[in-house]
């Protein structure tokens, strides 16, 4: 019997027969379209749960789904024993699929009790409550004592105080409560983000390897991550984790970062099983100077062997990348610029510098050994019409020329989709920043998932473009930059064929799809079906090569000896710590923040 199993759920249930045209909305990050890849909180909440003698499994539906065309779902959970349940609606993406799935629970564990959390959870909190299927909403960016405190009280069954548990949404009867959002801690040091000692420890604890796994292909080629900081001190127009959105979605005022210290240990443990690169998320420097200094001092001391990834949110001078190549051996950076147009990206907040100023740090990245620098650039934001979508591309063949013409540059371009994010200061105020919105409530994000095209996903139109608009420039750009690559020695022509085959095909279907949806409803079913297993096959990297995103390394794969040693190492930890539970050296309840002060209800009736 476990304490509690978080699922993972996909984004449509069940993606597997619905005819979904998803087209290039993963196809710039690891996880395909099913967005298999579950947040780290997860690995966070199972780590700092069972320090005091809980057992928690994570379980990624979403992946054994996608790694099993005949996994049974249902007969999963109805198999699963557990004191309850956790979805994360983290991502708006999954929206669909983290409902039904709590529908199923319900199903076969009535009376189980089922708690959603992460951001969207958060946001549309008073709409998931409603639910018959959904008990709970955790709501924050940082649940994991709130949840040990409302497990404790389940166990008790003192479900009269659960007005004591901070930024808890429930109900009982026909009320519905809000309790205050009271509980945002300043420090993450408590906290490990992510928890690769519990992911590891769980597969030999559990005895079950695909469960936990975080995306397809894991094990063959396994990124790994660390989460920097909390909250942000940007206010980009379109970011659902702006400086805006985490005060108004999750009462955080400020900026909390992760210690060097804790992140430095994170580093030891990674490489320790794998030699792939490990991603920094969210940019360093927002900590400030020392802070930087501090952990850069850190790797130095190290014997690091992985590639380090950092992000960069603003301009960066040349003795940051100076620092960088004397600390460790080997480093990349990723770049969001968004638009090549120094005013769009100026009024939408992300790397506000001047094109100059963009060059000028690429210039000083290759000059201090950067191994690789991934640039981003986007479809559908502020102030974007389809010229300037297309200039992008112009812009990529000047950094080629003034970088020397490097081959360790990467140039990308993907569409904001499917969501305009819930929390952004687009989506709170549209027709300020140029916006109109289709999606309002979380029910319509959950049928827009659903539509065969992710034309008809998109949320959003701006005042420069429809949605026809939006995706015209993305195929257009994408072919352009694909053209640009090859011409360039950055592609091969073999990639530059497939891109250009599956750019043309999903043309194609846009249209198909168009003619379809004006058939009566039992011919668009039969419609539909025909042309599913085509969609299917153009639904990842539909614009860009599937392994342009990858870091070459000697040794990338997951190392089983490792692992196995770790696993044994942490799992003998973890009965040492069971023993101590069950003598009561170590208390659950004391493990909890002050207790919430206030609380809204409302009537159902």
């Amino acid at each position: 019997m476990y304490d509690l199993v978080l699922l993972h759920p996909p984004t449509v249930y069940d993606f597997r027969k619905e005819m979904l045209f998803t087209g290039p909305i993963s196809d710039v990050v690891p996880s395909s379209p099913v967005f298999e890849m579950y947040p780290i909180g997860l690995t966070s909440i199972g780590d700092y749960l069972e320090r005091y003698g809980l057992k928690v499994k994570i379980i990624n539906i979403a992946n054994r789904m996608l790694l099993n065309p005949n996994f049974d779902v249902e007969k999963k959970i109805r198999k699963i024993k557990t004191k309850a349940f956790g979805i994360d609606l983290h991502w708006l993406p999954h929206a669909h699929g983290s409902v039904e799935l709590a529908k199923i629970i319900k199903k076969y564990h009535p009376d189980t009790p089922v708690m959603f959390g992460g951001l969207s959870s958060t946001y549309f909190h008073k709409e998931l409550i409603v639910y018959p299927c959904i008990d709970f909403v955790m709501r924050g960016d940082t649940t994991e004592k709130l949840i040990l405190m409302l497990l404790n009280k389940l166990e008790k069954r003192e479900e009269d105080s659960l007005f004591d548990i901070p930024n808890l949404t429930w109900k009982k009867g026909n009320d519905r409560y809000y309790n205050e959002m009271s509980y945002v801690p300043d420090s993450l040091d408590e906290f490990n983000l992510p928890g690769y000692r519990y992911i590891i420890r769980s597969v030999f604890k559990y005895f079950n390897l695909l469960d936990p796994l975080p995306y397809k292909g894991w094990l063959q080629y396994p990124n790994t991550a660390i989460l920097t900081s909390k909250g942000c001190t940007y206010n980009c127009l379109i970011c659902g984790g702006s400086k805006d959105a985490y005060e108004l979605n999750c009462n955080r005022k400020k900026l909390v970062m992760r210690s060097p210290k804790k992140m430095l240990e994170d580093i030891a443990l990674i490489q320790r099983f794998t030699r792939a690169p490990i991603f920094l998320l969210n940019d360093i420097r927002q900590g400030g100077k020392e802070y930087v200094d501090e952990f850069l001092s850190g790797l130095e001391k190290m014997n690091l062997k992985n590639e380090i990834v950092f992000e960069l949110f603003n301009y960066a001078d040349e003795e940051f990348f100076r620092r960088l190549n004397k600390a460790m051996p080997k480093y990349s950076i990723e770049l969001t610029l968004e638009s090549a147009d120094e005013d769009i990206r100026k009024y939408n907040g992300k790397l506000p510098c001047t094109n100059a100023k963009v060059i000028e740090m690429l210039q000083f990245a290759l000059k201090h050994g950067c191994a690789k620098i991934d640039l981003f650039f986007m479809t559908g934001i502020p102030n974007q019409d389809y010229d300037s979508a297309m200039r992008n591309v112009d812009f990529c063949e000047i950094i080629h020329k003034r970088c020397g013409e490097s081959q360790q540059i990467s140039y990308f371009v993907a569409p904001l989709s499917p969501f305009l994010d819930p929390g952004s200061p687009a989506f709170e105020n549209p027709e300020k920043y140029g916006y109109k919105k289709f999606c309002q409530k979380l029910e319509d994000f959950r049928e827009a998932m659903k539509q065969p095209s992710w034309k008809n996903m998109l949320s959003y139109e701006t005042n420069k473009m429809t949605r026809e608009d939006i995706v015209r420039a993305t195929y257009d750009s994408a072919l352009k930059l694909s053209e640009f690559k090859y011409r360039n020695g950055i592609i091969t022509k073999e990639v530059h064929d497939e891109v250009a085959i599956k750019i043309a095909k999903s043309v194609e279907f846009l249209k198909r799809l168009d003619e379809i949806i004006l058939l009566p409803a039992d011919k668009q079913k039969l419609e539909m079906a025909k042309i599913k297993e085509e969609v299917d096959k153009i639904n990842r990297h539909s614009i860009c090569g599937k392994n342009e995103l990858k870091w070459e390394v000697k040794k990338l794969f997951a190392d089983f000896p490792s692992l196995t040693y770790i696993g044994l190492e942490l799992l003998v930890k973890d009965i040492i710590k069971g023993i101590k539970c069950r003598i009561g050296k170590i208390d659950r309840n004391k493990a909890v923040p002050p207790t919430s002060q206030h609380s809204k209800v409302e009537n159902s009736k």
